[in-house]
């Protein structure tokens, strides 16, 4: 009965926060895990359950599936504004439960904080966790990654349900032999693509067996420690692949898989990979292969996640970059783009963001093409300039404006193509502050 009084509360405050056109993000599952800290446990859920986890890119993984889950028909569940802590998730399930707890749908797709994963399927349902990457990000508030990993690989000992794995990154690949009973252990893996390189370019991680400690041999990098690897003494990394990106092509758009061709929206190898991922999940799941292919053809996030826009006729391309990893990605697509441009970094440093921003200094900008201008902003737009003037970049070039809105009015002065790269809470202003010139 307690619990039944619980939803009806969070309901009836949901009803009111929607008459004045207020989300409430995780207010819900904030004042039900006050009141009951169990309260998890009471939800009756009958379909598939499915996570994405990873440092970067499982915000655009999870949405995806969900549309295309929902393109074929079914009725999905998820946490598609981001709300990935527990909190959240509860919210999401408060939000769409009877007052009895029951879920009616049939998926449930959630994006979940990767310090998360145990928390809340230790109480919950999980048929399928798809992990895609792990990096060094938030250091203040994650520690370093190895202890990540740690505990998500407790989690995994007692797990025998559905496990995706980005096979490119040993960080991920590992997980897979944390509990060896669990024979649904899926593995994705993407040739190399034009840019791929010999040696690693970009900060990373997991240079190292886990298990040897021998250092590990790469055939390529296709970017930060993602790549095509093997421990020469023990055999880490050489998996059964379950399904392989061939025939990359960033240029058209396009990869192929088991020679079904596979068109993407943006052209990023970063996007090949969480596609891979997407393309697992739904094959598992029977998704025909026609829906699959249209969705990731079709499917935009539109929320700053590689987003493309037109702005005072300039094309800009707008993307979350919230640790080295996810910056130097942003970059190497900008670099691979021959025409002229502008780049816009704003950083902030608030809570969400963490408040040690020396991950700056792990940002490629010594290997910049063809960038005529540089206007950084945010709370910490000296320190991103600084960095920059650093990297060797022309320092007449760099304007640190920290007022977003005179920012990108300066970015504006030009007709150059812009990309615009922002950390987390840098990302909704920057992207308020761009749409009204638009």
């Amino acid at each position: 009965m307690y619990n039944f009084l619980i939803i009806l509360f969070t309901k009836i405050l949901n009803r009111l926060l929607k008459l004045f056109h207020k989300n409430g993000g995780n207010i819900l599952g904030k004042i039900a895990l006050k009141l009951n800290s169990n309260i998890l446990k009471y939800f009756k859920v009958n379909c598939p359950v499915i996570a994405v986890t990873a440092t970067n890119g499982k915000t655009s993984t999870n949405n995806c599936i969900r549309y295309t889950l929902s393109q074929a028909g079914y009725k999905v569940i998820s946490n598609s504004e981001g709300n990935n802590m527990k909190t959240g998730i509860l919210s999401t399930l408060l939000k769409n439960s009877s007052l009895t707890g029951k879920i009616k749908a049939d998926f449930l797709c959630f994006e979940v904080d990767e310090s998360y994963v145990p928390i809340i399927f230790k109480d919950f349902r999980l048929d399928t966790l798809i992990i895609l990457n792990f990096f060094r990000d938030q250091l203040d508030r994650n520690g370093e990654v190895e202890s990540l990993i740690l505990k998500i690989n407790e989690f995994l000992k007692t797990y025998n349900n559905n496990l995706i794995l980005n096979n490119d990154d040993p960080n991920v690949a590992r997980l897979g032999l944390a509990n060896p009973n669990n024979s649904n252990v899926y593995y994705y893996h993407a040739d190399a693509y034009s840019n791929a390189t010999k040696d690693m370019l970009d900060a990373g991680e997991g240079k190292f067996c886990p298990f040897c400690k021998t250092r590990l041999k790469y055939e390529y990098y296709q970017y930060s420690h993602i790549g095509k690897f093997i421990c020469p003494n023990c055999n880490f990394g050489d998996n059964k692949i379950y399904k392989t990106a061939t025939e990359i092509d960033l240029d058209k758009k396009v990869f192929y898989v088991e020679g079904i061709p596979y068109y993407m929206h943006n052209n990023s190898i970063y996007t090949v990979y969480n596609n891979l991922a997407i393309i697992s999940v739904c094959s598992l799941y029977e998704i025909d292969v026609e829906i699959i292919q249209d969705s990731l053809k079709n499917f935009s996030l539109n929320n700053g996640r590689l987003e493309e826009v037109i702005i005072k006729d300039s094309p800009t391309i707008i993307n979350l970059a919230k640790n080295p990893t996810g910056a130097n990605v942003s970059l190497r697509l900008l670099n691979e783009d021959s025409l002229s441009k502008d780049l816009l970094f704003v950083l902030n440093d608030n809570v969400a963001d963490g408040f040690d921003v020396s991950w700056i200094w792990d940002i490629n900008f010594d290997k910049l093409k063809n960038v005529d201008r540089i206007v950084t902003s945010g709370t910490r737009a000296y320190d991103i300039a600084i960095r920059i003037k650093t990297s060797g970049f022309n320092e007449n070039k760099i304007f640190a404006i920290p007022n977003l809105d005179d920012a990108t009015k300066k970015l504006y002065e030009t007709n150059n193509k812009k990309y615009v790269i922002a950390n987390y809470t840098a990302l909704q202003p920057t992207r308020t502050a761009l749409f009204k010139l638009k």
